[in-house]
């Protein structure tokens, strides 16, 4: 075995780097299996500790996961490499990528005036005029908005905040299915992910319950346009979930508002919860733009100074550049205007796909966001079969946990007008992927 996978070194950390150059080379393939540890000592002439040691540094360095019985295999996102969806095939439309419509983004102008460079970035991070922006536009949705900080996006932001509150081998509460990214970052930090089931109104209080009482020290979650299900918060859901995080005043509350001003629902947010410890973020890149890699948050006061002081050992501060360029579209009139019609156009597209769906007799979740979940019996058959009639989706195991699989429709480009054949079509395929399990 040991041989077989090229597994080679004397120390633990020779080991470790032996399984961590066969992981980025590809030789070891997430899921993979590793030798058991008294059997790589015997082939490698180690005592059986100097195996379990080096695992245990992979593990905490998101690299391998411990499966109980199953072993130790491969991360499914190990930290060494990034999982990265398959390449849109030539000819297909893809509705696969999760991204807004180019159209209903506005044009990215660096702004005229730019920050004197003599000025200390770091005694003065945040822009005064893009911070009380940013207190006016989350205090609008009823966000405590007294602590607010930046940072370079949404996945920046709570990678810091977790690897700041967390260590190697705690849990964290994970939306399943939920978003992809997340699930990796979490995995690469050497974390645990816990699943808690969603549906059409996120999070599951009984879930979240259960999560908490196997030991989550924090719980991320989407109050709106969640990834890829497409629940969101209502006045209930968010009060029941408030009320069972009261029982555990030490748990970090992560709520990712990542669609806000083009999510045609309203925000009922956990902040407003009188929670111990939570931060709300938000970032731009579903309204402004891929390439403004900024977020804004509001939080608790520990959880502020926590952040920012990890980010003046980091990167310091966010360039005053991007903000700048932040605030300028903020503060246009057509810039809004065009995020009204965003969140108008998304709406209709998502209603004509799952109204489409529903008049064939397939079940599709898709509340609010861009996004539509299918469940299906079997992904790849459902994928491929649509790659025959043209069509690119995205198969759901990257954002499963526990949950059963589906596949993940992104509409944000999708006509009404198109919606209705993409729906005959879905149906075809999912006819023919279940008559292959007999009906």
């Amino acid at each position: 075995m040991a041989t077989q996978y090229g597994i080679n070194g004397t120390t633990a950390k020779g080991i470790a780097a032996s399984v961590e150059r066969a992981v980025s080379e590809g030789a070891l393939a997430p899921g993979a299996a590793l030798p058991p540890v008294r059997r790589l000592s015997d082939d490698l002439g180690v005592s059986p500790g100097t195996v379990a040691t080096a695992y245990k540094e992979l593990r905490q360095r998101g690299i391998v996961v411990t499966r109980g019985r199953g072993g130790t295999v491969v991360a499914p996102a190990p930290a060494v490499a990034s999982r990265r969806p398959p390449k849109v095939p030539e000819g297909l439309r893809d509705l696969a990528g999760g991204h807004p419509d180019p159209l209903l983004l506005p044009g990215l102008v660096p702004p005229n005036r730019l920050s004197p460079g003599a000025r200390s970035h770091r005694s003065t991070p945040r822009l005064a005029r893009l911070e009380d922006a940013v207190r006016e536009w989350l205090s609008l949705d009823g966000i405590p908005a007294e602590q607010v900080t930046f940072a370079h996006g949404a996945l920046d932001l709570i990678g810091r905040l977790l690897s700041v509150e967390l260590r190697p081998g705690d849990a964290v509460a994970m939306e399943d299915p939920g978003y992809h990214h997340l699930l990796d970052l979490v995995t690469a930090l050497g974390l645990r992910s816990i699943p808690v089931a969603v549906d059409e109104e996120g999070v599951r209080p009984d879930a979240l319950r259960g999560a908490l009482r196997a030991g989550a020290r924090a719980l991320v979650c989407s109050p709106r346009a969640q990834n890829p299900y497409g629940g969101c918060f209502s006045v209930a859901r968010r009060d029941a979930l408030a009320e069972v995080l009261q029982e555990a005043p030490e748990v970090l509350v992560v709520e990712n508002d990542h669609a806000s001003a083009v999510a045609d629902t309203p925000l009922w947010t956990l902040a407003a919860g009188g929670l111990h410890r939570w931060v709300h973020v938000r970032t731009v890149s579903k309204l402004l733009g891929a390439d403004l890699r900024w977020a804004a948050a509001a939080c608790d006061p520990v959880t502020l100074a926590r952040h920012d002081g990890r980010l003046l050992l980091t990167s310091g501060w966010v360039s005053h550049l991007l903000q700048e360029t932040v605030y300028g579209l903020l503060d246009d009139r057509g810039t809004r205007a065009l995020l009204t019609r965003a969140q108008e156009t998304y709406a209709l597209r998502r209603s004509a796909l799952q109204r489409e769906l529903r008049d064939r007799g397939v079940e599709a979740h898709a509340r609010s966001g861009m996004n539509v979940w299918v469940p299906v019996r079997d992904e790849s058959a459902v994928v491929n079969g649509l790659r025959s009639y043209g069509w690119w989706v995205a198969a759901g195991a990257r954002f499963r946990l526990a949950s059963g699989p589906g596949v993940r429709i992104t509409v944000a480009e999708l006509e009404p007008a198109d919606a209705a054949r993409l729906a005959s079509d879905f149906a075809t395929v999912l006819g023919e992927s279940e008559a292959t399990y007999g009906g």
